[in-house]
C-alpha cells in the first residue's frame, strides 16, 4: 500500500532581500520535500518579505534534524523566522459564548462537516443557556458566572482550564465579556473575536444602532484577534452588505447576524489553516 506523503506548512517572514525564494526553493529540493504551493507577498516601507509555502514529504519532516539546521542557517542569514506546522496537526479549540446559539451553531456544524482543520475541545460560558447545545454536540460545557465583580476571581480558573487542556484557540462567538488584560497576555494572537461592526468604525457597544443613527448605506462585520485595545486588535477578515434608509435598527442586526457568522468562520478557518502573518499589528492572509 502506497503511503499517502505528509502535507506541511511553512510560514515565513524577513527583511525583503535578493536570494530568499531561491533559497527556500533549493534546501527543500535538497531535502527531497516537494513544494505543492507557494504564495508570497512584500511590503514596501519598510521593505518586508513574507512567504507561505505548502509542501509534502514521505518523511515527518518536523523531526527531520538537516531541515532545521536550514532553518537556523536561514534565519540567521536573512534575519527572519521560519514557523513549520503539520497539516494533521489539529489545533486545540476553546469556544466561549454568551447566550446567542447562531455563531455556536455555526462553528460546531462545520467542524462536525470537517470543514475546519481544529479540535473543538470545550465550550465555556457565563450563561447556562447554551449547554443543551453542548449536549447535542457531545462537547464538554464549562460554566462560569463571570461579571464584572467576580471576574478577577473567576478567570485564572478559566486560563488554568485552558492550560490544562492544550488550548490553542479561543474563538468568542459573541461573548459578552471583556477579557482581562491578564487573559490575553496568556493567549497573545490566539483569541479571534468577532464584533457585529465593520471596524474602525463603530466600536464598543451598540454599533448597529450607531450605524443607524449616521444613515450608513453598508453594514459589515469584522473578525479580529484580541488584544487589549477593545475591539482595535489585528483584522483578519471583513465583510459587508448593502441597506438604504428603510432599514430599522432591528432590521440591521437581522441583516448583520449572516454576515457575522460568515465573517466568524472564515477568521477562524484563516487560523487554523496556518494562512495568517501578523506583523507590526497587522494581519497578511493568505490565500487557500
Amino acid at each position: 500500500m502506497k503511503i499517502k506523503p505528509d502535507k506541511t506548512i511553512l510560514l515565513i517572514t524577513c527583511p525583503d532581500q535578493q536570494g530568499i525564494v531561491a533559497k527556500i526553493s533549493s534546501w527543500l529540493f535538497n531535502l527531497h520535500i516537494n513544494i505543492i504551493s507557494m504564495e508570497e507577498h512584500v511590503e514596501n516601507s519598510p521593505a518586508f518579505f513574507f512567504m507561505r509555502v505548502v509542501t509534502e514529504s514521505n518523511e515527518f519532516i518536523l523531526s527531520n534534524e538537516k531541515l532545521k539546521n536550514e532553518i537556523n542557517k536561514f534565519e540567521n542569514e536573512f534575519y527572519g523566522k521560519i514557523s513549520i506546522y503539520h497539516s494533521k496537526i489539529k489545533d486545540n479549540c476553546a469556544i466561549f459564548v454568551t447566550k446567542e446559539d447562531l455563531p455556536l451553531y455555526d462553528l460546531l456544524i462545520k467542524n462536525q462537516k470537517n470543514n475546519f482543520n481544529y479540535n473543538i475541545k470545550m465550550i465555556v460560558s457565563n450563561h447556562e443557556k447554551l449547554s443543551n447545545v453542548a449536549k447535542q454536540f457531545n462537547i464538554p460545557f464549562y460554566y462560569f458566572p463571570v461579571n464584572s465583580t467576580n471576574k478577577l476571581d473567576l478567570e485564572p480558573k478559566i486560563i488554568q482550564l485552558m492550560k490544562s487542556n492544550n488550548i490553542d484557540l479561543i474563538v468568542l462567538a459573541r461573548y459578552m465579556q471583556i477579557l482581562s488584560p491578564n487573559f490575553i497576555e496568556q493567549f497573545e494572537q490566539k483569541i479571534i473575536n468577532i464584533h457585529h461592526g465593520f471596524l474602525p468604525a463603530f466600536k464598543g457597544g451598540r454599533p448597529y444602532h450607531q450605524a443607524w443613527k449616521r444613515g450608513v448605506k453598508i453594514i459589515g462585520a469584522t473578525a479580529h484577534y484580541v488584544t487589549n485595545n477593545l475591539d482595535e486588535g489585528p483584522i483578519i477578515t471583513q465583510d459587508v452588505i448593502p441597506i438604504n434608509h428603510t432599514f430599522s435598527a432591528t432590521e440591521m442586526i437581522q441583516a448583520g447576524k449572516d454576515i457575522e457568522r460568515r465573517v466568524l468562520t472564515h477568521a477562524v478557518q484563516a487560523h487554523t489553516d496556518k494562512r495568517i502573518i501578523v506583523h507590526e499589528g497587522r494581519t497578511i492572509v493568505f490565500n487557500r
